[in-house]
């Protein structure tokens, strides 16, 4: 996939796709975020954090996505990488079957593709890792309206994580996400952005939904 890193664009490898789920820093947050997913459901991981695996072919850079149903919803997260031994970092949605999800985690990771920003940065690049904030806005009855707002230094640690995650070059991972405003739910339409403050420079992500008939 072609990326663009201090100006430059580069053909990256994208060699497998890990996504780490319940990775907050604050154990607060952590139970804050498993009461929301119990809200639908969804049972309590056996440990914390984890890391599942999904399909290396759902990272996409398309501007719509195709869902099947309707219960499924996008989620901000920092994206890592390492390319010739140098960790980037970018922005990306973990776009989740919410349905699915009830009867098995990792199957609902796996249904659904996962839009990833077109920029990335070098991470010794960041001014302040854990100040970069990020926010997600849903277009929700016409009007967007805030879903999602948080920093990073809300998530572990992000060098750490990807030390325990075991990755290498040309390995990706999804870092984990921020509360929901209001409840997890359905969008049509995503506007996502990291913002570091010590530059002043951001990365946006926006895309949209196409939901498919579970029966056509």
């Amino acid at each position: 996939m072609e990326f663009v890193i201090e100006g430059k664009k580069f053909d990256l490898d994208v060699a497998s796709l890990t996504v780490a789920g319940w990775t907050g820093r604050q154990q607060d947050k952590v139970l804050h975020h498993v009461e929301e997913l119990k809200l639908l459901g969804v049972a309590p991981p056996s440990k914390t954090p984890l890391f599942y695996r999904a399909a290396k072919e759902s990272l996409t850079q398309a501007d719509e996505i195709d869902v099947l149903g309707s219960e499924t919803s996008g989620e901000a997260e920092p994206i890592l990488t390492s390319h010739e031994g140098r960790l980037l970092i970018g922005l990306a949605s973990d776009h989740t079957d919410r349905d699915l999800e009830t009867h098995s985690i990792p199957h609902s990771k796996q249904i659904c593709a996962k839009p990833v920003s077109l920029e990335l940065w070098p991470l010794e690049k960041v001014a302040e890792l854990d100040a970069l904030s990020v926010q997600t806005e849903i277009l929700e009855d016409r009007d967007w309206i805030v879903y999602q707002k948080g920093t990073v230094d809300g998530i572990l640690p992000l060098r750490s994580l990807w030390q325990e995650s075991g990755l290498s070059d040309g390995d990706w991972m999804l870092c984990g996400t921020f509360p929901a405003i209001g409840g997890i739910r359905a969008a049509s339409a995503y506007r996502m952005v990291m913002t570091d403050p010590g530059t002043g420079q951001a990365i946006k992500l926006e895309y949209t939904t196409r939901e498919l008939p579970i029966v056509s």
